[in-house]
């Protein structure tokens, strides 16, 4: 059924936009919702919207190994900041980049890429930056950051963004655009009662963290590499024989942080992953006009090792979407491997799920599964998975390549007790989620309601 819009000419009143998608059914609904309660626009409750500076700026930045986070897209999430896979610059880099500094209680607000992730910045480090694509608003005093994400996060504050995305070569929103945005009025009272629950999924994605470090710090100490130094080296002496056995003899292949690795874990019984778990080859059959729930890449949360998936129909699946999922699978990254997409899909996705043959998906059983994610979303795993990577840009192993990963084989016990905190873990973040779903909806329901009953 087609669907349209009428549209009366004083509506046109203050915007410039005449295009169709600006004027679809769901947005003006949305707009009358917003129109019928009290709203404030967020240059109303803010002391300053701000994002990056001068793009000249950009000239400055250096990646550094460690120091003062530099936050990009990517690393804001629906709801939450995601240090685990963030860039680093210098105490020096981040003076001259002062705009772009990010400060607790800050609202983030993602501008170009994934445009209108919102996040609070929330139990920050002390020093943070961030790039061009990212807006940072200081509310008033009066106003909680945590309700006000949890009202953009909202159907009525997501797609008020989702509206006022300027199409071009690269979609965009603008930050005379954010001023605009309409955030609804509610007492002190009520932003508490709202932001309060938002805070606390927000104190369980932290602890989640905390338990899968614990797994880590737990395996790696069990295998004597918990302070284990990643030493370059300038040089590495290799035999003839070990370059004709690998077929390789670039310099990369041979540095000594594996051959380190290695040593360290030939002291222990190991396993290939292959002896452990059985690799999954088979294709799924697609069907005409029907719809699929495709897993690719990026649906791996490389921070969380959480996985999600996208509902696309069959015309329109990429061509390399074909290996089929019956859940509880472990599957692995075979593109940009040490990125650790590295995750264990639900037991219950089995109808009409496929996933992305850029992945190497194994089966095995429930405790071994947790045990291996650890294993290989560590140091143990990425150096392994590092090695043969071939390409420079956008490195790529071999369904080989992730079969000959060597499993340090440890007591039941201690796979156990890793798993166990895997477990926890993921309860945990999926408590987290709950909360975040429950400040949403009460910010929802008020709108429906009509706004806060006075």
């Amino acid at each position: 059924m087609t669907n349209f819009s009428i549209i009366q000419k004083s509506q046109l009143k203050g915007t410039t936009r005449m295009d169709a998608e600006y004027f679809q059914s769901d947005f003006l609904n949305i707009e009358n919702k917003l129109n019928s309660i009290e709203t404030q626009k967020i240059s109303d409750i803010s002391e300053s919207v701000v994002n990056f500076g001068a793009y000249s700026l950009c000239n400055f930045i250096k990646w550094e190994e460690s120091g003062v986070p530099y936050l990009n897209v990517q690393d804001i999430k629906n709801g939450y900041v995601d240090f685990s896979n963030t860039k680093f610059i210098s105490e020096k880099v981040n003076e001259i980049l002062k705009k772009s500094k990010v400060l607790e209680g800050q609202i983030i607000m993602t501008m170009a890429g994934t445009i209108g992730n919102i996040a609070v910045a929330h139990k920050i480090p002390s020093k943070v930056n961030s790039n061009q694509a990212i807006a940072k608003i200081t509310l008033k005093k009066n106003i909680d950051p945590y309700y006000v994400a949890a009202f953009f996060n909202s159907y009525y504050g997501k797609n008020q963004i989702m509206r006022e995305i300027v199409s071009s070569v690269q979609p965009n929103i603008f930050l005379f655009q954010i001023k605009n945005f309409k955030v609804p009025v509610v007492s002190e009272s009520t932003q508490k009662e709202i932001g309060d629950i938002y805070k606390m999924g927000l104190n369980e994605i932290e602890n989640s963290e905390k338990l899968y470090k614990q797994t880590e710090d737990l395996l790696l100490e069990e295998v004597g590499l918990k302070n284990f130094d990643i030493d370059k080296g300038l040089s590495s002496i290799v035999n003839l024989s070990e370059i004709r056995s690998a077929n390789r003899m670039d310099p990369d292949f041979f540095q000594i942080k594996y051959k380190k690795l290695l040593n360290a874990l030939d002291k222990f019984d190991t396993k290939k992953l292959i002896e452990i778990a059985q690799r999954k080859t088979v294709i799924s059959k697609i069907e005409n006009k029907k719809e699929y729930k495709y897993i690719e890449i990026g649906n791996v949360n490389v921070g969380s090792g959480e996985i999600s998936y996208n509902l696309i129909p069959e015309n329109e699946l990429p061509a390399n979407a074909k290996l089929k999922i019956n859940g509880g699978e472990l599957i692995i990254s075979k593109v940009r491997p040490t990125r650790g997409a590295i995750a264990i899909i639900p037991d219950d996705w089995k109808e009409n799920f496929i996933a992305s043959g850029a992945f190497s998906i194994f089966k095995t059983n429930s405790i071994a599964r947790e045990y291996l994610q650890v294993v290989l979303r560590s140091i143990i795993g990425k150096l392994q998975l590092e090695k043969p990577t071939t390409g420079t840009s956008y490195p790529t192993v071999t369904d080989g390549d992730v079969e000959n990963i060597k499993i340090p084989i440890l007591p039941k016990e201690i796979q156990k007790k890793i798993s166990d905190l895997v477990w926890q873990s993921h309860e945990t973040r999926k408590k987290a989620k709950e909360l975040l779903e429950e400040a949403k909806r009460k910010v929802e329901e008020m709108i429906e309601k009509g706004g806060e009953k006075k």
